[in-house]
């Protein structure tokens, strides 16, 4: 464990999250970054607002006791369904001088960059829409804009099980995709709203119209991030600069270790963890 140094902590429910850690590491690669995925409690995105709190607090709470000073909630359904509660309750109570940021403020910041009809599309999971924070984000940051939403159900287990190439992955995403341009066809523009839809892109794009922007979150939260490191010294001197990274899964390790290989592109070991 990096236990004597001060990681970044990155935290998913599952594998998504590997998504934005891929771009974490590009963008800022002499940081340590501890990732944990709470696969045995995955998928977080059908549960309710009271189980997802309680989870992602626990795995604050575990990073932070991990010595990780700054935790990214690399999940959309936890920043959507917790990242405030935390940061505006419990923070204060726990560890006053740490920090926890989540993936959908950056996203919405971005959106009114790219723009030009003022019609944004939002793809994610059913508790992710269902939570409306998109929206709600795009609202007070960028109230010109209309958005209109489409839950994905099946696409997390598409990617998971690699299956997203197959006749019947192709199924689901073509119609996902038509159901959301057939909710506003002046959309230029579309939010990934989950960490795991970066590995569908070349598959959504077979279905979209020529220019329109798709936004994957890893980059502009890496970027994001970076550019939050700058603005807040007093962090960035406390975040551990050794080039280190660990993971850790609640569930099998083997398991996590072959599905985690795919979404970085390369081997890696892992740790079980309990807490």
């Amino acid at each position: 464990m990096i236990t004597k140094k001060q990681a970044i902590g990155v935290f998913d429910s599952g594998y998504g999250g590997l998504t934005i850690l891929n771009e974490l590491l590009k963008e800022l690669p002499e940081y340590d970054f501890i990732y944990l995925g709470d696969n045995a409690r995955s998928p977080y995105g059908t549960r309710s607002y009271d189980v997802v709190y309680d989870y992602t607090l626990e795995a604050v709470e575990q990073l932070f006791s991990m010595n990780c000073e700054l935790v990214i909630l690399a999940c959309n359904t936890a920043s959507a369904k917790a990242l405030r509660t935390i940061q505006q309750r419990d923070l204060p109570k726990i560890s006053p001088n740490k920090r926890v940021l989540g993936v959908i403020r950056p996203s919405v910041e971005e959106v009114g960059l790219l723009t030009k009809t003022k019609h944004v599309g939002i793809l994610g999971t059913v508790g992710t829409v269902r939570s409306n924070s998109y929206p709600l984000e795009i609202e007070k940051l960028h109230p010109e804009i209309n958005v209109v939403q489409e839950a994905c159900p099946m696409w997390v287990p598409l990617v998971e099980n690699n299956e997203f190439a197959s006749q019947g992955g192709q199924y689901f995403i073509k119609k996902n995709i038509e159901n959301l341009l057939q909710k506003d066809p002046k959309i230029d523009t579309i939010i990934l709203g989950c960490t795991h839809y970066p590995l569908l892109k070349e598959e959504i794009r077979k279905y979209l119209p020529s220019g329109v922007n798709l936004i994957s979150q890893g980059e502009i939260v890496a970027k994001s991030l970076k550019d939050y490191l700058r603005r807040h010294p007093e962090m960035d001197v406390r975040c551990s600069k050794n080039s280190e990274r660990e993971f850790y899964t609640t569930e099998f390790v083997d398991s996590f270790e072959e599905k985690a290989s795919r979404f970085l592109n390369t081997s890696l070991k892992a740790e079980h963890i309990n807490y």
